[in-house]
């Protein structure tokens, strides 16, 4: 076949305009950070660019077993940052996570970046810092939940990250205090602190503004969101925050002091045979992991470490040392419906008195049972509090009495479609998350209403305007009244509705001492 010479031009045009284009758009999807060039990925039908699998930190390996993260290495060439990095050691303990990760690995301090496909660097869009939940014993970046498909098309730029968890996150001794003069534990909240520093020296590469930066969280994350808002190595890192279902406030995920913890730790750790910390960072991750899951370990979980944290959480925020940003946070309407199983009048009574002695009266005048139904849903609110609606409110009061800044509180209530891991209609522990991040459709099993797609869009916006301004309100929202003495606040339902909230005289009624309950 034969062209003229006007037909060959045309040609060599388009594949000089093709050519061009594809280096363009390669261009686009290549970033470079503080420690090279990283080439990333579009999804959500080309809406958003993911960069997977970035170090954020060197991996916490052999010496660095149990040591504050050090930065990470430099790469030369361009790193693939397709593919989710390894998430942190761990047993499998809720049935619910779900991985899409290559596995578990000590080596997996590594962090994920979902940008708006027009982002720039110079887009300046506010940052969302995602830490996600799990008892600080479980959980990963890469669970589909909090996929970054959607949430950047509302215009911020998303961040997840994977820290260290239980007893390689948490574990705390004498020999380790020690070694770093004094401090010892608190090593995954630490990662945390890292995971923002390297979003401060980086994130306007990829579009974002380092100056304003949200921090979220759900259940444990909602912990850590607490957490590091008393901590004076995170402040300045982040300007507003986001908490789901969680505080450290509350019996659940409690901050230890470092006698105590030293002393439980530390005998566990002498069982297992290692006389030195040496010894015991060269024995082989999946032992240390098999052990520390065993009946009988203890929990590891924060610390009053002296360098983090160098009293209560409590304690900061009484004394209005806590960061002072905006705070939005909440809790689920069932956040633990464990108790509520067969439940009658005469069990939830003969519960009272067992529980409360002289004041199940007054127990019962505030969580009622005169007949089965109600027995059961006074189940269910009594150990939602318990287990975490209490910690989260007495957060929400604490920063509302000190923090000198705007504060917007939640109550989750739309009952979600019975799927594979919840056969009943709950707004259970967890279950805002797929609606915050616009992932309903990773849920197995869901047969989801137009409603749950609704109040997903509506929450979204929420969210990302609060993260814009500080403030969750914006245009075709239901107004989001302000928290503050007269205690008004948001239902998300359908249809979202504001009001008053009702619970202050249960809180009330267990700030004056409840039993012990286990996370």
């Amino acid at each position: 076949m034969e062209f003229g010479a006007k037909t060959l031009c045309a040609l060599a045009i388009a594949g000089l305009v093709l050519g061009l284009s594809a280096a363009v758009h390669a261009d686009s999807l290549t970033v470079k950070t503080a420690q090279g060039k990283a080439q990333g990925k579009t999804i959500n039908g080309g809406k958003v660019k993911a960069f997977l699998g970035l170090p954020y930190a060197a991996p916490p390996v052999g010496d660095l077993r149990w040591k504050a993260p050090e930065p990470a290495a430099s790469w030369k060439g361009v790193r693939d940052a397709t593919h989710y990095g390894a998430r942190c050691m761990q047993e499998p303990v809720f049935k619910d996570m779900i991985f899409q990760d290559s596995g578990p690995s000590e080596d997996c301090l590594y962090l994920n970046v979902f940008t708006p496909a027009t982002a720039t660097g110079s887009s300046k869009l506010p940052v969302m810092f995602w830490i996600h939940g799990g008892g600080y014993s479980a959980g990963s970046a890469s669970e589909p939940r909090h996929n970054g498909d959607f949430l950047p098309t509302k215009g911020v730029v998303l961040v997840t990250i994977n820290y260290r968890l239980g007893v390689f996150g948490f574990l705390a001794t004498a020999d380790l205090a020690r070694e770093a003069r004094g401090a010892a534990g608190n090593y995954g909240l630490l990662d945390m602190v890292a995971a923002l520093g390297w979003v401060k020296a980086n994130i306007a590469k990829f579009g974002g503004d380092p100056g304003n930066v949200t921090i979220f969280g759900e259940s444990a994350g909602s912990f850590a969101v607490s957490t590091l808002m008393a901590a004076r190595p995170a402040q300045g890192l982040f300007q507003k925050a986001i908490g789901e279902s969680g505080g450290a406030f509350g019996h659940a995920l409690s901050t230890g002091t470092l006698e105590a913890t030293e002393r439980k730790d530390g005998e566990w750790a002498s069982a297992l045979g290692a006389a030195t910390v040496a010894e015991l960072r060269a024995m082989p991750a999946e032992a240390i992991l098999q052990a520390a899951t065993k009946a009988g370990a203890p929990r590891f979980s924060t610390v009053v470490d002296g360098r983090l944290l160098t009293e209560p959480v409590a304690e900061t925020y009484a004394q209005g040392k806590q960061a002072h940003i905006p705070l939005l946070a909440g809790w689920n309407r069932d956040e633990n419906s464990s108790l509520a199983a067969g439940m009658t009048v005469e069990k939830w009574k003969a519960f009272a008195a067992e529980q409360f002695g002289d004041r199940a009266e007054e127990f019962l005048k505030l969580y009622p049972g005169e007949t089965d139904e109600q027995a059961a849903r006074s189940a269910i609110d009594y150990k939602s509090d318990s287990f975490i609606a209490f910690g989260t409110w007495k957060w929400i009061e604490a920063h509302r009495k000190t923090g000198d800044s705007p504060v917007y509180r939640y109550h989750f209530e739309l009952a979600a479609p019975p799927s594979k891991f919840n056969p009943g209609w709950f707004a259970f522990h967890s279950d805002d998350i797929e609606y915050v991040f616009g992932t309903l459709d990773t849920r197995p099993g869901a047969d989801w209403r137009p409603e749950d797609r609704k109040l997903s869009d509506e929450v979204m916006s929420y969210w990302t305007n609060f993260a814009h301004t500080g403030d969750p309100n914006g245009p075709g929202l239901p107004v989001w009244p302000k928290y503050g003495a007269e205690r008004k606040l948001i239902h998300l339902d359908s249809p979202i509705t504001a009001g008053e909230s009702t619970v202050e005289p249960r809180y009330e009624f267990l700030l004056q001492g409840m039993p012990p309950e286990q996370y």
